[in-house]
């Protein structure tokens, strides 16, 4: 398995682009899972598509068109949709998949999401390669936190999956003063060290039992 954590789905961007390419290959096939939307922002299978939708969908041409750069196909790219996917459906599109892509957005609600359609056995037990930005980088970790922001008033720790058990992850760091009280606090409750990757600029990749950072990642033993 390849755990790919990322910043945003910019995926093109020339600081990324050469290290991403010993991983995605024109010949592979993605399975996005779009869940990790803001419950006050989608209600509806309407409201869904307004952000994912092929035709419409505002953050669509942005995501697809970063694994086409790679040169993978848009039709082997799918989503899976909270509204009109089923377990049977929805675990045939990750199965079918090279690449599994979780979006950014909220983590926790991500889980929840992914527990109520009844994928989680098979996004566990899924060992090629998982990618994600944001809340999509977090959720790969067995516990992550989370730094006080608009969506979420105070420091938690979250449960994700058990893919990454070694470091924990501040993402967006731009080094203010919420984030160093979330890392001091991290170094004092937990004995892991903490990545923490530049707003827009820094991503991690786990390759077996090899870390690789790019770009802009701070290190915080």
């Amino acid at each position: 398995m390849v755990n790919i954590l990322l910043e945003g789905y910019n995926i093109d961007e020339p600081w990324l682009k050469s290290e991403l390419s010993n991983y995605l290959k024109p010949y592979m096939k993605v399975a996005v899972v779009a869940l990790s939307f803001r419950e006050s922002r989608v209600k509806s299978n309407e409201d869904w598509l307004t952000l994912y939708g092929r035709s419409a969908g505002k953050y669509y041409s942005g995501i697809v068109g970063g694994f086409t750069s790679y040169g993978i196909d848009e039709e082997n790219i799918t989503f899976i949709n909270y509204f009109t996917d089923t377990k049977e459906s929805a675990s045939l599109k990750i199965n079918n998949a090279d690449i599994v892509y979780f979006l950014g957005g909220m983590p926790d609600k991500l889980m929840d999401r992914i527990k109520d359609l009844g994928i989680y056995e098979v996004l566990l037990n899924f060992d090629k390669i998982i990618m994600g930005y944001s809340a999509g980088a977090l959720i790969q970790l067995s516990e992550y936190h989370i730094t006080p922001d608009s969506d979420y008033p105070e420091f938690k720790y979250y449960e994700g999956f058990p893919y990454i058990n070694d470091f924990y992850l501040e993402v967006h760091f731009e080094n203010n003063r919420q984030q160093y009280f979330s890392i001091q606090r991290l170094k004092k409750e937990r004995d892991k060290p903490i990545f923490a990757t530049k707003l827009g600029m820094g991503a991690i990749i786990v390759d077996g039992d090899e870390i690789k950072t790019v770009g802009d990642v701070k290190f915080i033993e």
